[in-house]
């Protein structure tokens, strides 16, 4: 099976990248008869980038972006698929303790909605607040977070994109004052004293979809053993990240600078409420695809009348995750 060569393997710095990391560290890719590498990405371009041109065999990705990416949204059309879903929840809206401090009471969209609204009378520029891909659910969480208070985010902020370990960073430094992402940059932010979180998504948006793990419809065709066998890895990964007890093991385990890079009780801190297998979190869902396609037409990213349906049954791939599922010793 490994004649071909080890599988590279993308993803990005965050707690919801546990399944590849448990799965190399914990033998689980080794027990299916993987090699595997793991490369760690700057930016969500640079992994959708190097999927495209072949450079990774498969990558932890943001779940709108395997549909932007067969769409040819904002890149050259790659069909790609998601027959496994990583987590739910985990990602969360940080305000910059600058701004937080102006806002009276808890700070919620409806104190930061009247603070933009005093700005724009008086003439001030816009506050920019950054998210880390456009085909993102963090982009579509701060939207909707902000709309719901009457901000209009295309007209009365400005919003940016940043890789989500830059984020407390651009924070600290005044270039934003707020960002939307997942653990542990909302975690890294609060401890450094230069944010405060107001928002989570498990609060806001319980059942919304973040990341899956994805690979090329080609990719997929030629290689079906080793896909099964990936992720039959990743489901039995993703259960034991699951396991509190196995907590405190795992934030040791993403804290070296090769996975996240930041201390472990940072780490530990953003995992709360992170689904990584319970509830079902692992099979794709297409209704999760449809809900992303609805958001992705909401915010003038897709304007065309493809049947959601159908394109949601050929990018997220519930039948390949169930046949892992029902694999013997699976």
């Amino acid at each position: 099976m490994n004649a071909v060569g080890p599988l590279r393997l993308g993803f990005a710095p965050l707690n919801d990248a546990a399944a590849l990391i448990v799965a190399r560290d914990k033998g689980f890719f080794g027990d299916e008869g993987l090699s595997v590498d793991l490369s760690r990405e700057a930016s969500w371009a640079t992994v959708r980038d190097k999927l495209s041109a072949g450079l990774l065999d498969g990558a932890h990705m943001l779940a709108p972006l395997a549909l932007a990416m067969t769409l040819g949204a904002g890149c050259d059309v790659t069909p790609v698929i998601a027959p496994f879903a990583m987590n739910l929840g985990g990602a969360a809206v940080t305000l910059s303790t600058r701004l937080a401090a102006h806002v009276a009471g808890d700070v919620d969209a409806r104190g930061l909605a009247a603070l933009i609204g005093r700005r724009r009378d008086q003439g001030s520029s816009p506050l920019t607040f950054a998210t880390v891909f456009p085909y993102s659910i963090h982009n579509y969480l701060l939207r909707d977070w902000l709309a719901q208070a009457g901000v209009d985010p295309d007209r009365d902020v400005r919003l940016t994109v940043v890789p989500p370990a830059r984020t407390a960073d651009l924070l600290a430094d005044g270039v934003i004052e707020g960002f939307c992402a997942g653990e542990p940059w909302n975690q890294v932010a609060e401890r450094a004293g230069v944010g405060r979180t107001v928002m989570r998504a498990a609060r806001f948006a319980p059942s919304a979809p973040d990341k899956v793990f994805a690979v090329t419809e080609d990719w997929a065709r030629a290689d079906p053993a080793r896909l099964q066998a990936l992720l039959r890895a990743l489901l039995r990964a993703s259960a034991w990240a699951d396991d509190a007890d196995n907590r405190v093991e795992l934030a040791a385990m993403l804290e070296p600078p090769m996975n996240i890079g930041v201390e472990r009780a940072a780490i530990a801190a953003g995992m709360s409420d992170i689904r990584f297998h319970r509830d079902g979190a692992n099979r794709p869902r297409s209704s999760h695809a449809i809900w992303l396609m609805e958001q992705m037409r909401r915010w003038g990213q897709l304007t065309s009348d493809r049947d959601a349906d159908s394109f949601a049954a050929r990018v997220y791939r519930p039948d390949l995750f169930d046949e892992a599922v029902t694999a013997p010793d699976a």
